[in-house]
């Protein structure tokens, strides 16, 4: 198939906004299959994986391909739900433009304005679909004027090419149309299609057309318009790349395939019978079969054996992609989501993945020992397909703390671990890492004295503890003189100070922001040792610490939280109630951002409330600022609870 024949587009909307459907038929009426698959009996070509037949909704991005009027047509079906927003970021980079379908009875909602944004980021031409025309009640110049308001007064119906309004959007778009058209009041044809195909890639028009993915009606007219008027791999707007050599210095991607071969990996998925699959968009040259790339990102050398297109689950073996093509490489070994490949060193670096903060966090916990030994490889695994979904072990709580974008994320991945790897866990609520500190200077002395017949135990220090600034750690100073403590027993007496340090004096969390200062001490001849000084360490700091003002303190969180104008003063009466401070605002188109301090203890379920207060179409991301002291109130519960749970350790 001839480069110029190609189109390439993402399908992008709210959930069940009908982008699986429309796939079905368009995949149906240009005889790529010979029946339309249902979402309701799970047998569409796009939705196969168990969860999304389970669930009814797409999960993962699936990959299509059809043929029309002589062009190849590859589709890229996103899901809509916005815990699922990393399969849209990765789709997008494979594609040249998007179609947007919006639901004629719900008009632009959360999901829209997400893809939309997407675009408009991404720099790729839109055309926008109304599905469900057919529906009772549905009314296309609502929607017309919804997308006008809430997207771009250049949303234009393409309903015939003799319309007034549609000929003076393009002749505005471009100064010689313009010129011409104010001379003589009329375009040519010829100069109509083009200037719309040129005013549609530069997004100063955005086709809008109608239609029903349920009974075909609008299909061929959408299918004949995206040939017609989305840009081919060559037209598409310039893609940004960089020197490998000089990362800093942009170079210009020739695309078209006689020139030197380049793609970008966006997309790694598991397939139950070949293993991996490793997603790439060719953007120029040819890669061969059974031949092998430059890996410019990761400076390596990888051979390769087939190349697929895929149909959804289906891979059918091609003997090379070229400019344009979005194809599968089975069981590559060192290439990963964002490479950039070539065929020599002196290629390009593309710009890499961007993808959003996780928005939520769970412990997660075995049912058994023996999925316990499995459930780290297990997620590790599924973490490689999605870059969304992130694995740590908390070192201070001691937990393996999964994060995602939402409760709907978190569940797809669990419900994923059991069917694919076997894996029983039960979620919970992350332990917060709280730190301990003092709000005063202290000199307080540690002895231990032990005798029991034969040789004693003897250790006797006097340490110094004074506060120091948040975030100054831990410090530990060496006074001793005239060898009031012989030299070979201070590293016990530090060594002591800080494992009672790690462990907490008055809730169980490690003691930071401090200064301990060994200023004396005494020691027996016979009965010291390294023991007896390292309990002696641990008792005067834990003492010190009792009596030196002890204060709980909390992980503060930096929020960005992006929202409508209208939700502004409910979220800023819930980051109120959750203890967080607006640090500052600004607008950004109609969107305005929202710069928050909140405590991590009450963010824990954000995700989700932030999507209850602004119907799905809040975003937020959130990293780790600083400590503060927690409220007197609060800590008080923490410490009561602790000390409860230790009486009940000891008992």
């Amino acid at each position: 198939m001839d480069v110029k024949n190609k189109r390439n587009f993402i399908l992008l909307g709210h959930a069940q906004s009908g982008k699986t459907s429309l796939a079905e038929s368009i995949l149906y009426f240009s005889k790529a299959t010979t029946r339309k698959g249902k979402i309701e009996d799970g047998s569409t070509t796009s939705d196969y994986s168990f969860d999304e037949i389970e669930k009814k909704h797409s999960i993962n991005l699936s990959l299509l391909f059809c043929d029309y009027q002589g062009a190849r047509l590859q589709i890229v079906d996103t899901p809509g739900y916005a815990d699922f927003s990393g399969e849209v970021i990765c789709g997008i980079r494979a594609v040249d433009s998007a179609v947007i379908v919006v639901d004629s009875a719900n008009g632009v909602q959360a999901g829209t304005q997400r893809g939309w944004e997407m675009c408009e980021e991404a720099n790729i031409p839109c055309m926008i679909f109304i599905n469900k025309v057919d529906k009772e009640g549905a009314d296309v110049n609502k929607i017309l004027a919804d997308l006008k308001s809430s997207l771009s007064k250049n949303c234009v119906i393409i309903q015939s090419l003799e319309d007034s309004l549609l000929v003076e959007a393009i002749a505005e778009s471009d100064d010689s149309l313009l010129e011409k058209y104010l001379a003589t009041l009329r375009l040519s044809q010829e100069e109509i299609k083009n200037g719309l195909a040129q005013a549609v890639n530069k997004r100063k028009i955005f086709p809008v057309l109608a239609g029903s993915a349920l009974t075909d009606k609008g299909i061929k007219d959408l299918l004949d318009d995206i040939l017609q008027y989305l840009p081919g791999p060559l037209e598409r707007n310039p893609v940004k790349a960089f020197n490998p050599l000089k990362p800093e210095e942009a170079k210009e991607v020739v695309l078209k395939e006689d020139a030197p071969f380049s793609a970008l990996v966006f997309k790694n998925i598991s397939d139950p019978f070949v293993g991996q699959l490793t997603l790439l968009r060719v953007f120029s040259g040819k890669l061969l079969s059974d031949t092998g790339f430059y890996n410019v990102s990761r400076k390596s050398k990888e051979r390769i054996g087939p190349i697929y297109i895929l149909q959804g689950k289906e891979q059918r073996q091609i003997e090379a992609a070229i400019s344009g093509d979005i194809v599968a490489i089975a069981k590559l070994k060192d290439t990963g989501v964002g490479d950039s490949l070539s065929r020599d060193k002196e290629q390009f670096l593309f710009e890499p993945l961007v993808f959003p903060e996780a928005a939520i966090s769970a412990s997660v916990k075995p049912k058994s020992r023996e999925d316990e030994e499995k459930i780290s490889d297990a997620l590790h695994k599924l973490a490689a397909e999605d870059h969304t979904f992130g694995v740590r072990h908390d070192p201070q709580t001691k937990e393996l703390i999964i994060s995602g974008m939402g409760d709907l994320h978190l569940s797809v991945m669990v419900a994923r671990m059991k069917k694919r790897f076997n894996v029983v866990v039960d979620l919970g609520t992350p332990k917060v890492s709280y730190k301990e500190t003092i709000t005063k200077s202290i000199k307080v002395q540690g002895k231990f004295k032990r005798q029991s017949g034969g040789r004693g135990q003897y250790g006797d220090c006097w340490i110094e503890v004074e506060p120091l600034g948040r975030g100054k750690g831990f410090e530990f100073v060496d006074k001793i003189f005239g060898g009031a403590i012989p030299r070979n027993f201070i590293p016990s007496v530090e060594k002591g100070v800080r494992q009672a340090a790690l462990e907490g004096a008055v809730a169980g969390h490690p003691i930071e922001d401090i200064r301990v200062t060994l200023v004396d001490g005494s020691y027996h001849e016979v009965d010291s040792s390294d023991m007896a000084f390292q309990i002696a360490g641990a008792m005067a700091l834990r003492k010190a610490v009792m009596d030196a003002g002890p204060v709980l303190l909390e992980p503060i969180m930096d929020v960005e939280i992006n929202i409508p104008e209208d939700c502004l003063g409910i979220i800023s009466g819930d980051i109120n109630s959750r203890r967080g401070r607006v640090m500052g605002m600004e607008i950004k188109g109609k969107q305005q951002i929202i710069k928050v301090q909140a405590p991590l203890a009450e963010m824990f379920k954000y995700a989700n409330d932030l999507r209850s207060i602004t119907g799905g179409r809040g975003t937020y991301t959130m990293r780790f600022s600083h400590y503060e002291e927690v409220p007197h109130k609060i800590a008080g519960s923490i410490i009561t609870q602790y000390q409860a749970s230790k009486k009940q350790e000891e008992q």
